[in-house]
């Protein structure tokens, strides 16, 4: 018996170097990247039980490979404004990892877009794609350019430019960029006609989240919100817990809080508050979806608007502190590390019952920590938010084969998928001695996949 404990003591130890090692690594290659390397440790440190107990993925050095990129592509995106002067941005686009699959992944057009940013995306995009079980690889893009503020011609032309560069390294079967932050149906649409004249032929399958008059899918724009409530819906019954009745706070009111609020009123939630990058707003009876809808997406307003047509919300003007709003469910669904520790105390403190991020990361280390150790239920964003890049392989498909798909068939499919995540989730987190973390058993059950492909394809 002692022996044997030896040796275990011996796996454990080996793994515990490997992984350590391996970070050390990725810390001197990156030393200025803090959004990259807090999303590799979080996977560094939930991986390994598993090196422990399968020694081939430390000999085939497969978490090595993993965290560098296949290719880091940076360009210039010189445009021209309504005023005739000529502005330059910055392009990216991460190409991290497509051993399942054609690269998949979100352009982002946000003024915090810079190398960091991107590679933390496209690292947390291998796991997230390779857990929807559909055949993708991680990858993700954007520029920092800010769409705010400017007219559609301007960001016309922005996106016809920033189009020119990146279609050298894109097509159906390569690399399938969409949309994210600053990123929806419009310019999408403008990259597909810029992407469409430059090659002369019609490749739906080159971009995901196009209209739906030329070859985008429905319920592409509800999906993510509503898949990460599908799935906080699945965690909630499995700790015989119900959405009905429960009050919910959303950060965020773009696209993905938008339909989360949507998915989440329809099941019998009561949300109360959601929010934007200057405030938050309140109304206890109800958030009305119908003038959120259109103050932001038909409008482009900001949230304090909202009150002006609603006597009894309110509305504060620094967004994190909607976290210190009572609530049985907080999902935040804004951007990165949204949510802090004194956020997550708060929370705590007012008995919030479960967390759902519906946005890449928006939960600190030190948050998403203090939430596992006070028995909070809690849905890590690469398995909860994966319902939008879900819908994108979907759309690949209808595009593949040439057909589409009514709302209800997509929307069931999400419905499966997000089930399904779930089901893996807690599945590896049993196997590997971490049962009810979420957070292990999905950066687990979406490495095994993808490490498994890697060795099966040799060293490339």
């Amino acid at each position: 018996m002692k022996a044997l404990d030896g040796k275990q003591e011996t796996k454990s130890n080996r793994a515990t170097e490997y992984a350590e090692q391996v970070f050390e690594t990725v810390k001197a290659r990156n030393p200025h990247e803090p959004e990259f390397l807090q999303a590799v440790k979080e996977i560094i440190d939930s991986l390994i039980p598993v090196f422990e107990k399968n020694p081939k993925y430390m000999d085939y050095s497969i978490l090595d490979r993993m965290v560098e990129p296949d290719r880091i592509i940076s360009f210039r995106v010189p445009w021209v404004d309504d005023l005739g002067n000529v502005q330059v941005n910055r392009g990216f686009r991460v190409q991290f990892n497509n051993a399942i699959g054609p690269y998949k992944g979100g352009l982002r057009f946000h003024p915090s877009v810079n190398n960091s940013i991107i590679k933390f995306l496209g690292f947390e995009q291998i796991f997230k794609n390779s857990l929807t079980g559909q055949p993708i690889g991680g990858a993700k893009g954007g520029s920092d350019f800010d769409p705010k503020g400017k007219s559609e011609l301007e960001i016309m032309r922005f996106t016809q430019s920033f189009m020119t560069e990146l279609s050298k390294h894109i097509g159906p079967d390569t690399d399938v960029p969409a949309g994210d932050i600053g990123v929806g149906a419009r310019e999408i649409g403008f990259m597909f006609g810029q992407f469409k004249k430059m090659r002369s032929r019609f490749e739906p399958g080159v971009l995901t989240g196009k209209g739906i008059d030329f070859g985008g899918s429905l319920a592409r724009t509800e999906a993510t919100g509503y898949g990460v409530v599908y799935f906080i819906q699945e965690m909630l019954q499995h700790n015989d817990l119900d959405l009905k009745d429960k009050t919910v706070v959303i950060s965020g009111s773009g696209n993905v809080s938008i339909y989360a609020i949507e998915k989440a009123q329809q099941l019998g939630a009561n949300v109360i508050a959601c929010s934007d990058s200057d405030g938050f707003i309140v109304d206890t009876d109800g958030i009305c979806l119908e003038t959120v809808k259109r103050l932001k997406e038909t409008g482009d307003e900001r949230i304090c608007e909202y009150v002006k047509e609603h006597s009894n919300a309110h509305y504060s003007d620094n967004c994190t502190d909607i976290w210190d709003i009572p609530c049985d469910i907080a999902l935040p669904c804004a951007t990165q590390n949204e949510l802090d520790e004194d956020a997550a105390r708060k929370l705590i403190a007012n008995n919030v019952k479960a967390i759902g991020e519906g946005a890449n990361m928006p939960c600190t280390h030190a948050a998403v920590d203090l939430f596992l150790e006070e028995g909070v239920l809690f849905a890590p964003g690469k398995a909860a938010n994966a319902g939008g890049v879900a819908v994108s392989a979907l759309e690949m498909a209808q595009n593949s084969s040439k057909i589409s798909w009514t709302f209800e068939e997509v929307d069931f499919k999400l419905q499966e998928i997000m089930k399904d995540i779930y089901q893996k989730s807690m599945g590896s987190a049993e196997e590997y001695g971490t049962s009810g973390n979420l957070v292990a058993g999905a950066n687990i059950a979406g490495f095994l996949k993808v490490a498994d492909a890697m060795i099966a394809q040799g060293v490339v």
